[in-house]
């Protein structure tokens, strides 16, 4: 398929435009310092503006798939899924955050008296963004939120699925790595499941 990456130099989005690249997708790599992706026989690093809906929209058209990989802060929801829609794009896809997750059912993990200060915003704006999306008539969106802990490591291709609540090991702790993330993103691309919905990934 032919799969544009917004955000295609940050930390899932270098690796969600590597594991479609080594499944023979042709991925357009998008971000506002194209030098910073590694460029290969699949891959186009592009220049792009997250804050630019025209421009955006410009270049996510003749794909089959676009994914939103960028942080909520840094962006506008609604321009992003603007862009998705004027392109014509068949299905768009968000990394989301885990601050949106249930933790117990109808109580979201940002809501929690725990929950990192420092998280917080970003963890709201990402939770607004799922909001957005779901009250969306229009698009095929699908929205996956990692686990608490989204972090470097291996690709083991062993992990769980869940959809609205937070997914936690036997010893308490939820996590996931890039990596892994990366595959179940690009496993929902090839084999549809999610459609119109959010879902979770995690050991």
């Amino acid at each position: 398929m032919k799969i544009a990456v917004i955000g295609a130099s940050g930390n899932a989005g270098s690796r969600i435009t590597a594991e479609l690249a080594r499944r023979g997708h042709s991925v357009t790599a998008i971000a506002r310092h194209p030098d910073k992706i590694a460029s290969g026989p699949s891959v186009t690093p592009t220049k792009g503006d997250v804050m630019d809906q025209a421009g955006l929209a410009r270049l996510l058209a003749g794909h089959d798939v676009a994914i939103s990989s960028v942080h909520f802060l840094v962006s506008d929801p609604a321009k992003l899924i603007g862009a998705a829609k004027d392109s014509k794009v068949a299905r768009y896809l968000v990394v989301g955050g885990a601050g949106s997750l249930e933790v117990p059912p109808g109580v979201r993990l940002v809501t929690t008296p725990g929950f990192p200060v420092v998280y917080k915003a970003e963890a709201e704006k990402g939770a607004a963004f799922l909001d957005l999306l779901r009250a969306e008539k229009e698009l095929s969106w699908t929205f996956l939120s990692p686990s608490a802990l989204f972090v470097a490591g291996e690709r083991t291709g062993k992990f769980r699925l869940g959809t609205d609540q937070l997914l936690t090991a036997a010893d308490g702790k939820s996590s996931i790595s890039f990596e892994d993330f990366a595959i179940a993103l690009a496993d929902e691309i090839e084999r549809p499941a999610h459609i119109r919905q959010r879902f979770t990934v995690g050991y």
